[in-house]
């Protein structure tokens, strides 16, 4: 097997996964994990040769693109404390905790590069966080705040890892000159987000078609981080940033074919990145049984020291910190989001799982220092990242969905379906009141203006049944009944149409082109 084949292997198993995740209630970014494993002890299977310097680049931009278009700017401030006690102090923590901890067990490990290695456990991965907790029903709040964590997280995790680098490289630290450059790289990757992400929305309504447009879509986060990294900025930051402004001022209402294909392809995309991401998790099982040859016990005894570090940090830092973010909720007077219970907060605790990002970092280490000399305990820091990796993903992935129902967190299913019914009549009423200002400039038959109001009525009522009173909810009811079958029957002479125009595809003489119009025509009229 070569390169190109395992390409199309990782490919197959990250579509496959998600139907066998759902079937046995399992992660799955887990499962491809398992079977990045599973490839990696196999002797046909090459070694994985990925450049470690285009790892991010290739993979964090559209993984995360593709999370800030589920979520919005409105969820991230109303959660700004709890992601920044988690994305920002907690890293540091963790990199602190970390760092002394290997410094004293690891014979002979500097302490830049110690830092090194806290700096890339720290981060929970946001793809698996989001990919986990988006399966298991949990809270919205527990989403978000997950979300928000491992979108931003990121960002703090990779500036400190830079900065630890260059000095173990260059054997010089400044602890000013590494804040100024924390600040500067913060300052330039928001200024190009921004700009890149106004840029992009004035493209957008200059293509006009939605197959160019959701092309760009592809190509903006792209953009955004090189450019962003060309300039020593954060380049996951820049993404993000751009991402959200889109998300904000990027939409338009009424491009309905935009909106259905760009969700559609950045499924997608999501996908088959995050299937070929933890993969590639899994396939690094090649280095690291290389490099702990004949030293397995010592170095598995330092993986699993660091692994109780970062499992247990986490938890004793989220206890004081839950309570803290809940005192400053209880003194305003807004709905932030908090996790407002034990039980949430463990939930929380275990779903700090570590990904691409920390074995993106690992593999990024350098060979060598400025003076030519191998860099320091190379192969000890890549064994050690790989284990909380491995411990973290595959155990806590898991174990999650237990730990879930044995503590009964769940979303709460009826304050979601208030919510809905609250659109459906907000939805309902701006029906009516547009159709009240047609009525202002045009003079309807007064037929045509009941049949209206009564589609405006229905607009809600197809969202939320249960917001019209009973006698007209049975009459909806009926309608929709008459409505579902006159939909079927229309289905099946749309789909004779299709057999039809697909048959004189392959006559004499016809034109594909034309074919394909006139298919894309009928297409279009089925999802009315």
């Amino acid at each position: 097997m070569d390169q190109l084949a395992l390409l199309f292997v990782l490919l197959l198993g990250a579509l496959v996964s998600v139907p066998l995740g759902d079937r046995f209630g399992l992660p799955a970014p887990v499962l491809m994990t398992l079977l990045g494993i599973v490839l990696a002890v196999a002797d046909f299977v090459p070694n994985v040769d990925v450049p470690p310097d285009l790892i991010l680049p290739l993979l964090l931009p559209p993984l995360l693109y593709a999370a800030v278009r589920r979520t919005s700017w409105r969820q991230f401030a109303a959660n700004r404390r709890p992601i920044f006690l988690l994305a920002v102090a907690l890293v540091f923590v963790t990199t602190v905790c970390v760092a002394v901890v290997a410094h004293s067990i690891v014979p002979g490990l500097p302490v830049a590069a110690a830092v090194a290695l806290g700096a890339l456990v720290a981060p929970p991965d946001p793809v698996a966080a989001t990919a986990v907790a988006g399966q298991l029903g949990l809270p919205r709040r527990i989403v978000s705040i997950l979300e928000g964590e491992g979108l931003f997280n990121d960002v703090t995790a990779i500036v400190l890892y830079h900065v630890a680098v260059a000095a173990a490289v260059s054997g010089d630290f400044h602890p000013g000159r590494a804040a100024l450059d924390l600040v500067l790289s913060a300052v330039v990757a928001v200024a190009i987000g921004v700009a890149l992400g106004w840029s992009a929305n004035r493209l957008l309504d200059l293509l006009g078609d939605a197959t160019l447009q959701v092309g760009l879509t592809l190509l903006v986060p792209y953009a955004s981080y090189v450019l962003a990294e060309e300039l020593h900025g954060s380049g996951v930051l820049a993404v993000l940033t751009t991402a959200l402004f889109l998300s904000e001022y990027g939409t338009d209402p009424d491009d309905v074919m935009t909106r259905l294909a760009g969700h559609t392809f950045w499924d997608i995309v999501d996908t088959l990145v995050t299937g070929v991401a933890f993969g590639l998790i899994g396939l690094e099982l090649h280095n690291a049984i290389r490099t702990a040859s004949g030293r397995w016990s010592e170095m598995l005894g330092w993986a699993g020291v660091i692994v109780v570090v970062v499992v247990v940090v986490r938890l004793v830092y989220l206890l004081p910190a839950t309570w803290l973010t809940k005192r400053l909720h209880a003194k305003r007077d807004h709905d932030e989001d908090i996790p407002m219970s034990w039980r949430e907060t463990v939930i929380m605790w275990w779903a700090g799982m570590r990904g691409v990002a920390s074995v993106a970092l690992a593999l990024a280490i350098p060979l060598e220092t400025e003076d030519g000399s191998s860099f320091p305990d190379r192969d000890e820091i890549v064994f050690i990242a790989f284990g909380v990796i491995m411990a973290t993903l595959v155990l806590q992935g898991l174990t999650l969905p237990w730990l879930v129902k044995r503590l009964g967190v769940q979303a709460d299913t009826e304050r979601e379906k208030d919510f809905e019914r609250e659109l459906a009549v907000r939805a309902a009423k701006a029906a009516k009141r547009r159709l009240r200002e047609i009525e202002e400039v045009e003079e309807l038959p007064e037929e045509l203006s009941e049949q209206m109001l009564r589609r405006a009525f229905e607009i809600g009522v197809r969202i939320s049944p249960e917001m019209g009173e009973e006698e007209r909810r049975e009459a909806h009811e009926m309608r929709m009944r008459r409505l579902k079958r006159m939909r079927r029957i229309q289905g099946e002479l749309l789909s004779a149409a299709r057999h039809e125009v697909l048959a004189a595809r392959s006559e004499p003489g016809a034109d594909p082109e034309i074919v394909d119009r006139v298919l894309r025509h009928l297409d279009v009229r089925s999802l009315r």
